[in-house]
């Protein structure tokens, strides 16, 4: 079930949410490498000239799976977060539904990792064409961290989604080498990490420590911007 979107007002752009809708549901049935432009275009019903009309190339359409996985992301994590106050627990909502999104597409997940892992490619995570589906991402965690009743410094509240999102982000390269049932080893390391997190964070209200935190926090930021 996709993201719901506004529906397309003209023949063309049904026609563009048709192939998109097509592409998407091949990714997640048979992967990255089987599901090809040619495929798409004999399922959609369209040629191949009017699905590159759409879409450029099949990474275009990646794109698009990211964005998709990114929405249901954000819809399953905002009425959650309505009702969780204390950071810990914010933060728990925003990496669990992360990974529900992501769980039907584990079968295939090698595929995409190793079309993803050059930093040249373009559906590399943190390339310049993923920005706007890493975006919807670092908001729900901004959104996790100032709508907390937790009382942190100013800096580290500011600092802290950068991080939160390359943990995300090196998450997401674990379950996808986690072969237990349910990927139960990925969600053992969210809670485990948290607990970790949990006793960390009231450091920061202490003067002598904050200095630390505060240049893991630049450093995390520094590692994002040359990415």
């Amino acid at each position: 079930m996709f993201s719901s979107e506004k529906p397309p007002a003209t023949k063309s752009d049904r026609t563009r949410a048709h192939i998109r809708e097509v592409a998407l549901a091949s990714f997640r049935e048979r992967g990255y490498d089987a599901t090809t432009i040619r495929l798409i275009a004999q399922e959609a019903g369209v040629s191949v000239g009017t699905t590159n009309y759409h879409f450029a190339s099949k990474n275009n359409l990646v794109q698009e799976l990211y964005l998709d996985v990114q929405r249901q992301h954000r819809d399953a994590a905002m009425p959650l977060l309505a009702d969780a106050q204390v950071l810990i627990d914010r933060l728990e909502v925003v990496y669990r539904t992360g990974i529900d999104q992501l769980a039907p597409y584990h079968a295939h997940a090698p595929e995409f990792l190793s079309a993803a892992v050059s930093p040249r490619s373009p559906i590399n995570p943190l390339s310049a064409e993923s920005a706007p589906a890493l975006a919807i991402v670092e908001g729900l965690f901004r959104d996790a961290v100032e709508g907390a009743g937790d009382t942190l410094p100013s800096d580290v509240r500011s600092a802290l989604p950068h991080a939160l999102v390359l943990a995300h982000l090196l998450l997401a390269l674990f379950w996808v080498y986690d072969s237990s049932p349910g990927q139960r080893r990925t969600r053992a390391l969210v809670e485990q990490g948290l607990r970790l997190l949990k006793l960390v964070l009231p450091l920061t209200r202490v003067p002598m420590l904050r200095a630390p935190v505060r240049q893991l926090l630049a450093l995390i930021a520094d590692v994002r911007a040359g990415s």
